[in-house]
């Protein structure tokens, strides 16, 4: 098994690297977010150094100014990977969750075809990929039932 914290480290510094290119301006991108001054380039130099954690307040700013989700895609695919004895869910529960999924998905997808906009196409793709691991939720309860 992969150490989670050190994957989640190493992201999040190649997301400062290569998109923010100091420090300075990582520290700059998280309190305008926030509107406090609660980070610093020391504070993000010892999370890199793996002295701190990094705390979501912080992976939300960066991922989120910089349209690049690297740490929120690894979370994500840790769920993937949960079996059905993890999730507890049942088949009355995932049905519900698909046939929401599928509303919002339908709706997005008819709200990118009406628009030019890159946001309204990247929203339908994430309610499609949502729909998606609804109905892979619910293979897998199925598949444990035999």
């Amino acid at each position: 098994m992969t150490d989670q914290r050190a994957t989640a480290n190493a992201l999040m510094c190649a997301l400062i690297k290569g998109v923010y290119g100091n420090l300075d301006a990582a520290a700059e991108t998280i309190n305008a977010r926030w509107g406090r001054g609660s980070s610093s380039k020391g504070t993000l130099s010892k999370r890199m150094s793996g002295a701190l954690g990094w705390t979501l307040d912080d992976v939300f700013a960066l991922e989120d100014a910089a349209c690049r989700f690297p740490v929120s895609r690894f979370m994500a695919q840790r769920l993937e990977g949960l079996g059905p004895q993890c999730t507890n869910g049942n088949l009355l529960e995932e049905a519900g969750s698909i046939s929401r999924e599928a509303g919002e998905a339908v709706s997005a997808v008819l709200a990118a075809a009406q628009s030019a906009e890159a946001g309204d196409r990247s929203q339908a793709i994430a309610e499609l990929a949502d729909v998606e691991r609804a109905v892979r939720r619910a293979r897998q309860l199925l598949e444990a039932q035999e």
